[in-house]
């Protein structure tokens, strides 16, 4: 397969060209399509370009929109980090009752006879632990 340790290391260098590129690729594919400011026509005629002419492609939208790609991937990670938050405290908020909200449900099924004194205080002491 390799004649020689030159044309392995061609072959190494060739895979290492190919990886770069595709991961380059995967960065501005996900930087045109997280862009806000450009439109349907632009990210299309953008993803042609950079598709059609690969290395050429990724160089030029790096030179003219590269500058703006970390704020852009900044704003993404601190929108999806803001989503969760206000997913963890709505889960937070719905699920947790507090221990007197607790008590207060326990002692009106007590009342009723639902439940007996022993059960009572098994779900007293469960709210309040």
């Amino acid at each position: 397969m390799f004649n020689d340790n030159g044309s392995f290391l061609l072959a190494l260098f060739e895979f290492f060209l190919f990886f770069a590129w595709f991961m380059c690729l995967f960065w501005v594919f996900g930087d045109i399509f997280r862009s806000d400011d450009l439109g349907g026509g632009a990210k299309t005629v953008w993803v042609i370009f950079v598709i059609i002419v690969p290395w050429l492609g990724i160089l030029v939208y790096l030179i003219a929109r590269g500058g703006g790609m970390q704020k852009r991937q900044l704003e993404q990670a601190q929108a999806m980090q803001a989503a969760q938050a206000q997913y963890i405290q709505s889960v937070a908020k719905s699920s947790g009752t507090s221990a007197t909200d607790e008590i207060a449900s326990a002692k009106s099924l007590l009342d009723s006879g639902a439940i007996t004194q022993a059960e009572f205080d098994a779900l007293k002491a469960k709210a309040l632990a």
